[in-house]
């Protein structure tokens, strides 16, 4: 049986039925990141700069490695749930709504590898889950997983775009015929583009991440300007807009479904007690609390300065009394004095 057929039966033995393989070689887009990067759209996270010749030249990272197992997951619906303190009830990434993937989805890898290290004992065989220098989206690509959508993710037209990417590199030469590229299904479609609230899809395929939701309200350790927070909406942590909106992701997800989701949540007694919650508690209690948590990546500062953005978008003038206790707070007291001059009334 060849390598490819075995590794058909073992994924499929264990849920993972979209991967790939492709060899391990200078990414096809390496020219269009570098043009992305010395246009500064990678905004403040310089460790994207930092990795670019790793990027470049997967081998230095991983000298043994000629081949990579490409494997996708679903996180719609989530496949690993939480208790519901680490969801709050707020606007979340559905990819945020359940435990760090990190977490499982190498775990998944792992069992895979173990397998092919038994069979292969000779080879190795390396996991990662966003976490090596690698273009992932253009392995994924290679591998026959998708084409580059114009929001910048990986579409497949039976799987949509809600899935996380993992690798699996290998020194195994796989003797197999090269993956048919997905061709580019987009067409004239421009939903994603229209769609996004900060207009930081500046066209086709072209993030810039200085005016994203998801980079203000996860990576950023600053505040937004102020003429961004206000298009920031009821954000609390990430944004899927560009997806949701995605013809391809109401076709597999069904239209009505996805579209429930670019609505704004809905402000009920829950979310004022979350958003409440989230001010008054101690960096110490949130970090313990969403541990496991994607959400863990903002760190509790910057959960508590996504906060204040949401009350202020939404002008949830009960919580006045929470917010007012920031004031005086070294690292949020000017967003505090932003968010009560959006609520209106004296500070």
């Amino acid at each position: 049986m060849s390598f490819v057929s075995q590794l058909e039966l073992l994924m499929r033995r264990f849920g993972l039925n979209h991967f790939g393989v492709t060899p391990l070689a200078k990414p096809l887009s390496m020219s269009l990141y570098r043009e992305w990067l010395e246009s500064g759209h990678q905004a403040s996270m310089k460790y994207l700069s930092d990795h670019a010749d790793l990027k470049e030249n997967p081998q230095e990272f991983a000298p043994r490695a000629r081949t990579a197992i490409v494997v996708a997951r679903s996180y719609f619906p989530h496949p690993y749930a939480v208790d519901e303190r680490s969801t709050p009830r707020l606007r979340t990434a559905l990819y945020a709504r359940g435990e760090d993937y990190h977490f499982h989805f190498r775990d998944e890898l792992e069992t895979v590898a173990r397998e092919l290290r038994a069979r292969y004992p000779e080879h190795e065989f390396l996991c990662f889950t966003d976490s090596a220098p690698i273009l992932e989206r253009d392995l994924a690509y290679r591998a026959g997983l998708g084409w580059f959508g114009k929001n910048t993710c990986l579409i497949h037209p039976r799987e949509g775009s809600l899935f996380f990417l993992g690798q699996i590199l290998t020194s195994l030469p796989v003797d197999a015929e090269p993956a048919s590229p997905v061709p580019d299904f987009c067409g004239k479609c421009d939903r994603c583009l229209r769609a996004c609230p900060t207009g930081a899809l500046e066209e086709p395929r072209v993030l810039n991440a200085n005016k994203c939701i998801s980079f203000w309200t996860i990576e950023a350790r600053e505040d937004a300007p102020p003429e961004l927070r206000v298009r920031l909406g009821d954000w609390f942590f990430g944004c899927d807009i560009c997806q949701t909106v995605c013809p391809w992701n109401e076709k597999v997800f069904g239209r009505a479904k996805v579209a429930a989701l670019n609505e704004p949540a809905a402000v009920t007694d829950e979310t004022i007690a979350d958003l409440r919650w989230i001010l008054t508690s101690s960096n110490k209690e949130l970090a313990r609390i969403f541990a496991r948590s994607p959400l863990s990546r903002a760190r509790p500062i910057g959960l508590k300065r996504n906060a204040l953005v949401v009350i202020a978008n939404r002008g949830l003038s009960q919580l006045r009394p929470e917010v007012s206790e920031l004031v005086d707070h070294p690292r949020l007291g000017d967003l505090a004095r932003w968010t009560l001059a959006r609520l209106g009334g004296n500070l």
